[in-house]
């Protein structure tokens, strides 16, 4: 009788395997049948019910029996690991004869294009890269560049003030004084800032986050010929030798005489044209000799030494550079834009 109902499950478990295609049925005929409550189990709890003399022999053909099972398992088991790993080799297949795909790589931001072209024409000329904190004192980003407590760029309506002394810088020009007051007193300095800076506006021509790059000199025997020598060859090396520049008075709390760079218009070379409202110039930068307050604030000797400082926009290069038309482009991720460069 128990004989035969070993039989009985050898049959059913080697029917069962040849149904088998994938690796959780091997494990749920192993549970059905040598599991816990499996059926084969099931026959030893019976052995307690059989007489001395029969209970070695049935104990010995169950587990017998249970070992052939077990090894039936084990072999289809493998045997469908290796199906499925032929078949996942098949399926990851590469065919080294088709073409090769190129990857997507981006591209530089046309601002870093033109920021990093603008920092190389200045490092060839000697100048050296400050950097300094976008949250600025108020002592640094106005007092120390000669602003009194009344200038209109304390306005709440330009700067972004976080409390009433701290405040998002609204030029790199801070870093002038951060600069001259790192240094030795007297000591010659060559530096341009470039980095992110803040004001209340925003349409076509102004955005709440900008760009500028701050330069300056401070020496014995600077001249404004240096000064107007140095932005040329700068502008032209920008935007070509043909590019004339000239040079107009202007005021500027913290530079003394001041003035403002145009250069010739980049769409019609000067002839006139709607870019340029018809007069052939195109405003670019600001500049002029450092104020001898600027110095004396920072601890400087303004009898003794004297220097020269300039800012630009960073947009207003590109967009003159490149012919873009509206600045709110820079920041849209339009890729259609960014592509272009």
């Amino acid at each position: 009788m128990i004989k035969d109902t070993i039989e009985a499950i050898k049959a059913a478990v080697n029917e069962q395997l040849n149904d088998s295609t994938v690796l959780q049925d091997v494990q749920n005929i192993r549970v059905r049948y040598l599991g816990k409550k499996g059926e084969l189990t099931s026959l030893m709890k019976t052995l307690k019910d059989l007489s001395p003399e029969e209970r070695p022999q049935v104990g010995q053909m169950v587990n017998t029996a249970r070992e052939a099972i077990e090894e039936c398992l084990d072999k289809k088991m493998e045997e469908l690991k290796a199906a499925a790993m032929a078949a996942k080799i098949e399926a990851e297949t590469v065919d080294i004869t088709l073409p090769g795909r190129k990857p997507v790589i981006g591209h530089e931001h046309p601002l870093h294009l033109i920021r990093r072209e603008m920092e190389q024409a200045f490092l060839h000329m000697g100048f050296s890269i400050a950097e300094g904190p976008e949250i600025e004192d108020d002592y640094y980003n106005f007092r120390c560049l000669n602003f009194p407590d009344d200038h209109p760029a304390r306005d709440m309506q330009d700067s972004m003030y976080i409390t009433e002394k701290i405040l998002l810088r609204t030029h790199t020009s801070p870093m002038q004084a951060r600069t001259l007051q790192a240094h030795t007193p007297n000591e010659p300095v060559k530096v341009i800032v470039p980095g992110k800076v803040y004001r209340w506006d925003y349409d076509a021509t102004h955005s709440p986050v900008f760009h500028q790059m701050e330069g300056l000199i401070v020496d014995e025997n600077i001249r404004f010929s240096d000064l107007k020598g140095m932005l040329e060859d700068f502008l032209r090396e920008i935007f070509g030798q043909q590019t004339h520049v000239r040079f107009r008075a202007s005021f500027f709390p913290f530079t003394e005489p001041s003035a403002e760079v145009d250069i010739s218009c980049v769409m019609c070379g000067g002839e006139g044209c709607r870019v340029c409202s018809h007069t052939g110039w195109l405003e670019i930068l600001g500049c002029g000799m450092v104020h001898p307050n600027v110095l004396r604030l920072n601890g400087y000797d303004p009898d003794k030494v004297n220097g020269f400082a300039f800012g630009m926009g960073v947009e207003r290069i590109a967009m003159l550079k490149y012919g873009i038309d509206d600045l709110r482009l820079f920041y849209e991720n339009d890729m259609r834009f960014l592509n272009q460069f």
